[in-house]
């Protein structure tokens, strides 16, 4: 009898602890997991367009039937009162690439060629508004050698390491490798300190910001790149009441920061151009008559740091010495049949543009435009067995507009005013794609108990703009330009498939498995040959415990 007590105890003692919400790290298997979730009404996102961490807070509808629901996705525990902890982790995760680096939305860990890796971990408090995350990155890199471009001279000329391993346009703190030594990496990575009230909250860490619906490559803000601490204040999702009235007119979402992004070692020997002043404003509305709709609009401004620059949180016309760029779109669930759509375009230099404002816009509609569209949908394969199949198809076009022909190389992600570009560390802050390419990016996805297993194709171009501005100030007559350059463009083939599998409820093992073809990876101006393909295998795998 005593000893069924004590089993009654400790049962109902854990259930005291286990809290069904919690927050997970952007693109974790978890919260894809919740996301396919979200598009059958089995789970609500708690974000419309901002998330971080803190911001990613899922909960399963109580009593859904779903294929993971006998594994540990991450358990928020009750210490006391409305005290709350999570441990995230530890996490490890391994990547090897035979011939040329391959990676990406991995934070501070560049996934160069040869062994890389990458250990996270971590614990989170919560209580009576007060969230406490501490989540480092350790990352290590092999960094073996590969043949790089020759660094290029647009803009400030590189200097020291810059003029051995910069990018190839130059002009932007891209390192095409990261010196000639394996290296270890120390990133705060998810770390935040934040006090909430209600919605209002205001917060300082270096979480990593996802802007948008894009899935793979969003255009302003990804975790592509290593952290950097931030100052940010707003209001989470909210419902609209009028007042007075009683109506709910719908769900709104405001986010305000301001950031300190770095200079890499491979870009200049200028001590006093090392930080870039980063601000950000998000937007987003849901309405109550469009049920499942998103309406956002996002807002940055890059501008060299100096406390009186703090002034460029507020939008304005002055395009002498900041780079602002704009993005806008919608995204659209159906539930009701397991199904989200998709879009964003995106604009820079949008207040500055050639001639009276009317008459810019109208002439040149499309001069920095970008855009992104996707769509994702659920299928039901054999709910006796719980398997379940999820499709994601996401195009991005991030090349510049044929008027750029008339004017001067164009690039979304540099600007002559930010020499660093849009950059943090080396990597770039918004697509992990590259610089100025398009990406088209498949992938067919089957849930099952005991974890999940995708295929995946993608194709994709890095940096096409490179070729483009080739032609500016060229000459076309006698089909010269298709001699020089028509044979010149990079391009990246993916295809392979990743699994997922719970070893037991609380440890996980996910391997993926890659082959990487890439056309013409120097830019050569040669004949269409066998000999200008390199073949590059990817091999990765994550081991993660969830206590």
């Amino acid at each position: 009898m005593m000893k069924n007590r004590n089993r009654i105890a400790v049962i109902l003692f854990c259930l005291a602890l286990t809290s069904l919400s919690a927050q997970e790290a952007l693109k974790s298997v978890e919260e894809e997991y919740y996301d396919f979730l979200s598009l059958q009404g089995l789970a609500e996102r708690s974000y419309l367009n901002y998330r971080t961490l803190s911001d990613s807070v899922w909960a399963i509808e109580e009593g859904a039937s779903h294929p993971w629901q006998n594994h540990n996705l991450g358990t928020k525990r009750q210490l006391f009162g409305d005290v709350f902890m999570r441990i995230y982790g530890p996490e490890l995760f391994t990547s090897y690439n035979t011939a040329a680096p391959y990676g990406q939305n991995d934070g501070a860990l560049w996934q160069g060629r040869g062994f890389n890796s990458s250990l996270t971990g971590g614990v989170r408090f919560e209580g009576y508004g007060v969230e406490l995350t501490f989540k480092p990155q350790l990352a290590f890199s092999q960094n073996a050698a590969f043949e790089i471009l020759t660094p290029g001279k647009s803009g400030p000329d590189y200097a020291g390491k810059g003029d051995t391993y910069g990018y190839f346009w130059g002009g932007v703190d891209a390192p095409q490798r990261f010196g000639d030594e394996p290296f270890f990496t120390y990133d705060w990575g998810d770390t935040e300190i934040r006090y909430t009230w209600k919605t209002l909250t205001i917060g300082f860490g270096t979480q990593a910001i996802w802007l948008g619906p894009a899935y793979l490559n969003p255009m302003l803000h990804s975790n592509n790149a290593a952290s950097y601490p931030k100052f940010d204040i707003g209001i989470r999702k909210q419902p609209v009441t009028i007042p007075g009235l009683g109506w709910y007119v719908g769900d709104v979402e405001l986010r305000l920061w301001v950031g300190y992004l770095t200079e890499s070692d491979y870009f200049d020997n200028e001590p006093e151009n090392d930080s870039t002043m980063f601000h950000g404003l998000s937007f987003a509305y849901a309405p109550s008559f469009l049920p499942g709709f998103t309406l956002f609009l996002n807002r940055v401004c890059l501008v060299d740091w100096s406390w009186e620059n703090l002034k460029y949180i507020v939008p304005n016309s002055d395009n002498t010495i900041e780079d602002q760029k704009l993005s806008f779109g919608i995204s659209w669930i159906f539930p009701q049949v397991g199904f989200e759509m998709y879009g964003e375009l995106g604009i820079d230099d949008y207040i500055s543009v050639d001639g009276p404002q009317i008459q810019g816009y109208l002439r040149y509609p499309l001069h920095t435009l970008i855009y992104t569209v996707g769509l994702k949908k659920t299928l039901k394969l054999s709910k006796e067995a719980d398997i379940y199949g999820e499709i994601i198809f996401e195009w991005n076009n991030f090349e510049m507009d044929q008027s750029f022909q008339f004017q001067w190389p164009y690039s979304f992600y540099f600007h002559h005013n930010i020499i660093h570009g849009y950059t943090n560390r080396g990597q770039l802050v918004g697509s992990g794609n590259g610089v100025n390419g398009n990406s088209q990016y498949l992938e067919f996805k089957l849930y099952y108990p005991s974890g999940n297993s995708s295929i995946i194709i993608q194709r994709s171009n890095p940096d096409n703009n490179y070729v483009y501005s080739k032609a500016i100030e060229d000459v076309a007559d006698g089909g010269k330009l298709s001699v020089k350059y028509y044979r010149t463009f990079k391009a990246s083939f993916v295809a392979g498939g990743s699994s997922s599998f719970f070893i037991t409820d609380n440890f996980s093992v996910t391997g993926k498995v890659l082959y990487n073809l890439i056309l013409n990876p120097l830019y050569k101006n040669t004949p269409d040959r066998l000999d200008i393909f390199l073949h590059n295998g990817v091999f990765q795998v994550l081991l993660k415990y969830s206590l």
